[in-house]
């Protein structure tokens, strides 16, 4: 018995259990986590991590001797595979079971696979855990051409490391634009001349029908018109599967991941959710349920929980927020652009400082900042407020955005 069970150890999870004893929670925790590997940082696999720039130890969320020093129990390299929220149960993959007074679902999801013939070759890779990169760096050093399936924030990221390795990158995306369920048209175009820019083959309007395979091995792509594109490796950045299963075969509301409510709660007793798996209501998105695949939203909602489970009676509005290195590129995110009917351009994509301010009914809903720290710090604020501003006022660079406010 646990008082409280945290089911999933990445950065929701972890900040769950960090979250709690901060709050001078003197119960009992058990951290359980389906990798071996203790609790670390997501984002710098398909950055440092993959460019070799940052050891493992170096992206670890916290020492692995802290956790024991807080008296939390770590399960690693397990999966809880049913819930039994009558009996406040979870079994695990062995058929052991551990009862909780309450229990904290985290467990994000799994990366989305291809479903063409040859996508179970030896040499198709995903991002998503440190096993995934640990593979593909392996093979690198006999990888000299790479596709890579989906232009969002995984494929562009996992392009810009590959090319700064010396590979050749072909980037396949399907729909007509990079980005293009999280950013508008001039962040798409910069991006997508950049990398080309960079020596990336960027392909945009692609359909595949299948990957190649001689020997269990990738050779290459076959799209739909009949080409080839030779590959050593193909990466796939094309989403995740909300990894939500038992709690839904438990009874809990849920479609597109398990349905919470203003405070993480889910509809079976003394369960919550939070992070990447998680749909709530969210008022940054009008107030539509949504999942928010973020670091940001994973810790805010964390906390919340943790201080809800100590006695607050706290309801999530975190304004949220987002970022992506790319060779020398920082893109920082404030806002959910979703729904948009106007933009502001402010400064220069030819110098590479710029941003895109995003304007529904004329008030600011969110900003795309290039390489223009300041712009996002102030730019918080106008997201937060929903301030009302004249498009001429935005995109006057001179003028700082705090002085809108």
């Amino acid at each position: 018995m646990a008082d409280i069970v945290i089911v999933g150890a990445g950065h929701a999870g972890a900040q769950a259990a960090v979250a709690l004893r901060q709050a001078k929670f003197e119960g009992t925790i058990t951290l359980i986590g389906d990798e071996a590997f203790p609790p670390y940082e997501r984002p710098p696999l398909s950055k440092e991590y993959l460019a070799g720039d940052k050891p493992f130890e170096r992206i670890l969320l916290r020492p692995e001797a802290f956790w024991a020093s807080k008296d939390m129990d770590l399960k690693l390299g397990t999966k809880v595979v049913t819930v039994d929220p009558s009996a406040h149960e979870v079994t695990f993959e062995n058929g052991e079971k551990l009862a909780y007074g309450k229990l904290i679902w985290a467990t994000g999801g799994s990366p989305r696979r291809l479903t063409c013939a040859g996508a179970d070759a030896d040499n198709v890779f995903v991002v998503r855990a440190r096993a995934d990169v640990d593979a593909l760096q392996d093979r690198l050093p006999d990888i000299n051409k790479v596709v890579i399936v989906g232009g969002g924030y995984i494929g562009l990221e996992a392009a810009a490391v590959l090319r700064k390795l010396g590979k050749e990158v072909v980037l396949l995306e399907a729909l007509e634009r990079v980005l293009a369920r999280v950013a508008g048209q001039e962040i798409s175009e910069f991006y997508e001349a950049y990398h080309r820019q960079q020596g990336v083959d960027l392909r945009t309007n692609t359909a595949l029908d299948c990957i190649e395979v001689e020997g269990g091995k990738a050779t290459g792509v076959r799209m739909a018109d009949g080409s080839v594109i030779a590959a050593d490796a193909v990466v796939v950045g094309i989403g995740i599967i909300p990894a939500v299963e038992p709690l839904i075969a438990a009874g809990a509301a849920g479609t597109n991941g398990v349905d919470v409510d203003s405070q993480c709660r889910t509809t079976l007793p003394d369960i919550f959710a939070i992070g990447d798996c998680a749909a709530h209501e969210n008022s940054f998105a009008d107030g539509a349920r949504i999942r928010l695949e973020s670091v940001q939203n994973a810790n805010d909602q964390a906390t919340l929980v943790a201080k809800n489970i100590m006695g607050a009676d706290d309801h999530y509005g975190a304004v949220p927020w987002f970022w992506s290195n790319q060779y020398d590129l920082k893109l920082q995110t404030v806002g959910l652009s979703t729904g948009y009917d106007q933009t502001v351009l402010r400064g220069s994509p030819d110098e590479a400082s710029f941003s895109v301010i995003y304007l529904k009914e004329g008030k600011v809903v969110a900003l795309d900042c290039v390489n223009a720290m300041k712009d996002y710090v102030q730019g918080r604020k106008l997201v937060a407020t929903g301030l009302a501003a004249a498009p001429a006022a935005l995109a006057d660079a001179g003028t700082p955005l705090k002085e809108l406010l």
